[in-house]
């Protein structure tokens, strides 16, 4: 994880409809440090399931995501932000817990 622990999440829904929706979750790396390889974790409420996730490997274990960095890149620099994809079956709601290899944003 970066030194300084420093990242910045913000969320969009990019759409919703009846059993399901999309969303992106950027991460900025606010760190003083490139995080290589990158990890972005979140929790959502039980009854929510990934459908599919892209710029990253998503996969989801119980009520956590986790969305890692791709080989293509594996370097978040210090400074820099990723936008990691979904849609996910359920209510809509917020990815919650959002942390950047392990470090709370």
């Amino acid at each position: 994880p970066p030194p300084t622990g420093a990242c910045t999440a913000t969320y969009k829904q990019v759409n919703s409809w009846q059993g399901g929706f999309q969303g992106e979750l950027t991460v900025i790396n606010s760190g003083t440090a490139a995080v290589n390889p990158w990890s972005v974790t979140w929790s959502w409420p039980s009854g929510v399931t990934l459908a599919s996730g892209w710029n990253a490997t998503v996969t989801q274990s119980g009520t956590t995501v986790t969305a890692a960095a791709p080989t293509w890149s594996g370097s978040l620099a210090a400074g820099a932000s990723v936008t990691v994809g979904f849609t996910a079956n359920g209510a809509a709601s917020a990815p919650a817990t959002v942390k950047l290899n392990g470090v709370a944003c």
